[in-house]
């Protein structure tokens, strides 16, 4: 027989594939960097010769995720995180394809800039990486860019990453300029007048720590002020990391309205509260910060009934020297990539979500929301793909990441569902040990 070049068997899998509700045993066949074909009667006479066979012994093969939120640090960042560093982070934990935020130095706001984070990408060649490019020159918040020069060169989304548009005439105009091209706005959704000196939420909490708090309002108003504005314009608009039980109402509301927008949260949000803080732990400031009980408990209620469409890592690395600083100082952020998984599988494990629109979040959803090609398991889609044994208990160990930045708050924190193996474009990206 002739030998199937580039052909991997992927066999005893249970296959998940959020799109199409395929939760069964069966097997999958890859050639390239393609998925061939797939089905529980996939190689039930055996695999011919030939083919390369994974045994993958009962355990979950599903999408490679999908991580819509990163800061890869470089260019100019790089003693804190690089492509290489970020890449071997995403595939230890599952994640094939990234899209990275435009706040690096130079700030990705020209077409030069869009293809040197896609030429190091393909240069650093584990997984697929997605720059979006900044909303407004330099992130000033004033003056937009060229999106459609900056949407052929392959930024696939724009956003000022950790800043907000606060001129609600600027937004107006990028709305309107992004309609015409069809592009995708993403706001960093937080007032920064109400925000300014505000390092946690703010209650009671903050003012027994004697910190500086920023409303919950500071999200919302963000938020109505973005959606009256979409619904000015038209348009496509997305709102980064949600935390706060209004906002996601506000969506709630506007998606009822036939509006086009789309939202997201990350694993803090709804695996943590406020009292992370404790003693003025800095591995748990974020922004926007984290919030009281009541909204992490809204949060879950958005993500059921899919108002909050995905979930996204957030990843946003940093040097000992930013975070080991007094509280107010200290930067914002934690790293995300290699928790994920296992964090959004805490939502299965506790009942909040079905499996299935767990690894959504995390996979076709994001596919969607960017229109990117993978997300799904079926035929002619992209081999990216993520094996994982659902059950296994672990304690997350920094030390053990691969990322350079060690800033989590989730530090021997037991979690259930280890990545066992990743496969980007037909080839392992990660094997376990």
């Amino acid at each position: 027989m002739t030998a199937k070049k580039n052909r991997t068997a992927y066999v005893n899998a249970r296959l998940l594939d959020p799109a199409s509700g395929l939760d069964a045993k069966g097997a999958l066949l890859t050639e390239g960097g393609e998925i061939l074909d797939l089905g529980p009667k996939l190689f039930a006479d055996g695999v011919p010769d030939g083919i390369e066979r994974i045994d993958c012994q009962g355990h979950c093969l599903a999408p490679g995720l999908i991580d819509a939120r990163v800061q890869l640090r470089e260019p100019g960042y790089e003693h804190k995180e690089t492509m290489t560093t970020a890449s071997l982070a995403a595939a230890s934990g599952g994640v094939t394809t990234m899209l990275c935020l435009p706040n690096t130095d130079p700030v990705i706001d020209g077409v030069a800039l869009v293809e040197l984070v896609k030429r190091r990408a393909l240069d650093a060649g584990l997984i697929n990486v997605h720059p979006y490019a900044a909303l407004t020159q330099g992130l000033g918040g004033e003056q937009i860019t060229e999106m459609g020069l900056l949407a052929e060169a392959g930024a696939v989304a724009f956003t000022d990453g950790i800043a907000t548009v606060a001129n609600a005439m600027t937004f107006r105009r990028a709305l309107d300029y992004a309609r015409t091209f069809d592009l995708l706005i993403v706001q960093h959704p937080e007032d920064p007048a109400l925000a300014n000196g505000g390092v946690m939420n703010e209650g009671e909490l903050a003012t027994r720590l004697g910190l500086a708090g920023i409303p919950t309002a500071a999200e919302t108003i963000l938020v109505e002020r973005d959606l009256r504005l979409l619904e000015l314009t038209g348009g496509r608009y997305h709102a980064a990391h949600l935390s706060t039980a209004d906002a996601i109402e506000a969506v709630r509301r506007a998606k009822k309205k036939g509006l086009n927008v789309t939202c997201e949260t990350a694993p803090p949000y709804f695996a943590l509260n406020e009292t992370a803080v404790g003693d003025y732990r800095t591995f748990a400031k974020l922004s926007p910060p984290l919030r009281d009980e009541t909204d992490r408990e809204a949060v879950i209620e958005g993500l059921k009934d899919g108002t909050i469409d995905l979930i996204a890592s957030d990843h946003a690395p940093h040097d000992q020297d930013s975070k080991r600083l007094p509280f107010v100082q200290a930067e914002n952020g934690i790293v995300g990539l290699e928790t994920l998984l296992p964090l959004t599988l805490e939502l299965v494990h506790n009942g909040s979500l079905p499996l299935l629109r767990a690894l959504e979040a995390v996979t076709v959803a994001p596919a969607r929301v960017f229109r990117l090609a993978g997300g799904v398991l079926a035929k002619g889609k992209p081999a990216d793909l993520v094996l994982f044994d659902l059950e296994k208990p672990w304690k997350i160990d920094v030390e053990r990441f691969r990322s350079k930045s060690k800033n989590s708050p989730f530090d021997g924190r037991p979690v259930q569902g280890v990545v066992l193996r990743t496969v980007a474009a037909g080839q392992p990206a990660f094997v376990q040990e």
